[in-house]
């Protein structure tokens, strides 16, 4: 009888052994993994740092530095996508000096749990399409981020985060013109919509405040434009329904969409249950 009790035992016993192993196992090829990347990272930015030869304060090998100390493991700063096979990848940093020394750039921070992403596929027309299965490849938050350098030092002025995680094309700083406001065009390929799309951070009240988003974009059948719907500060836009066959496809309605501040939405007066989060 207490033969048979032991028999019963012994795989419960095997069994916790085993998961306590492979979870420590597991945490520890975490942390390995962590510590390789990281590792390698300094290599590379030390790399950078000899071929270099005309560096100046809180310059992009500082800011990827800066990076590398200060955020979660598996950050990075995103890299433009490659324009031919002998092109060297270069990181997604705009300088400009607008009532400050601005340092504008796209942050991409691994998702805890799954495994690091690799900032390779999420630039380009290819990675556009990472969106349908991205746990394989780990999943990336991309957060734009305005740095302002003072003393030489990197101080963040705020972080927001970008809806999407592939296929980035390129940044780009404009003027709306109906208002006069900045804002930040970040640029997307989309070869789901057979398009791109358009995440504009709108400076409502200037640089040191946090940006306004809206959203736009163009397909086959997708289409959305920037507009003036209401006349007030903030931009607005047109959203267009398509119809299509076997012989054409024809634009069928066009419906204004614009920022309700109370509401904290974009709706129409179309119908009270059609609104937008950006």
């Amino acid at each position: 009888m207490k033969l048979h009790k032991y028999f019963l035992i012994l795989p419960l016993l095997c069994l916790f052994i085993f998961g306590c192993s492979s979870e420590d196992k597991t945490d520890g090829d975490a942390a390995h993994s962590a510590s390789k990347d990281a590792a390698l990272r300094e290599y590379n930015i030390d790399v950078k740092k000899e071929q270099t030869k005309n560096r100046f304060p809180c310059d992009t090998i500082a800011l990827q530095e800066y990076v590398l100390a200060n955020y979660p493991a598996g950050s990075y700063i995103l890299e433009r996508d490659r324009m031919g096979i002998n092109d060297v990848p270069k990181p997604v940093v705009v300088y400009f000096n607008d009532g400050g020394n601005f340092v504008l750039t796209l942050v991409a921070k691994s998702k805890s749990g799954e495994r690091n992403v690799e900032i390779k596929n999420l630039s380009g027309y290819e990675s556009s399409f990472i969106n349908l299965d991205s746990t394989k490849l780990g999943t990336a938050f991309l957060w734009l981020t305005l740095f302002e350098v003072i003393d030489e030092q990197f101080n963040m002025v705020w972080e927001s985060e970008v809806p999407i995680h592939g296929g980035f094309n390129t940044i780009t700083l404009k003027t709306w013109k109906p208002k006069n406001i900045k804002y930040v065009e970040v640029n997307f390929e989309d070869g789901i919509i057979s398009g791109h799309r358009n995440y504009n951070f709108f400076m409502i009240d200037g640089w040191r405040k946090p940006p306004h988003l809206m959203e736009t974009y163009v397909g086959i059948v997708h289409k959305r434009n920037m507009a003036n719907v209401n006349n007030d500060k903030f931009p607005d836009y047109f959203e267009y329904r398509f119809a299509e066959d076997s012989s054409r496809i024809r634009v069928v309605d066009s419906i204004p969409f614009y920022w309700s501040e109370k509401r904290k939405l974009y709706i129409t007066n179309r119908s009270p249950r059609w609104f937008r989060q950006y």
